[in-house]
């Protein structure tokens, strides 16, 4: 009768280690494929919108200047596609100021708009900048 040897069973130590090495490289290399792949993924832009003197006609109309006002509005979006939160827009931001400021209207303002992506979210945030006013009855 032959004696066969299993080669699978019989490794020697040599050719373990080597296996081991093997595996770890490929780990890495997923490792390192995973983690570029997050980071092409993911992302923000600043885009400067606009400047405006104000955001009412102030022809003719007296006014007091309360100081500065900023806010933002943010939409949130699951995929980049599918809204989570509801649209953002530069008139609602104009107002959140105002209010939050105590004014009727703002002037000197300006406009930014913030876009930041990750994998599965992305958000759009415009941002508002002024200084609030009151107008006297």
């Amino acid at each position: 009768m032959k004696h066969v040897v299993n080669k699978n069973v019989n490794l020697s130590r040599f050719e373990t280690l080597m296996k081991g090495r093997h595996m770890l490289k490929i780990r890495v290399f997923i490792m390192l494929v995973l983690t570029a792949f997050a980071m092409l993924m993911s992302g923000c832009a600043h885009f400067p919108g606009a400047v405006a003197a104000s955001n009412t006609p102030l022809e003719g109309r007296k006014y007091t200047i309360l100081g500065n006002a900023e806010a933002t509005d943010k939409r949130i979006c699951f995929l980049g596609i599918i809204p989570i939160t509801s649209a953002n827009s530069v008139r609602a931001a104009l107002n959140k100021a105002a209010v939050k400021a105590g004014g009727d209207a703002l002037i000197d303002i300006t406009v930014e708009s913030y876009f930041h992506y990750w994998i599965l979210f992305s958000s759009d945030i415009v941002k508002v900048e002024g200084v609030a006013i009151r107008f006297n009855k």
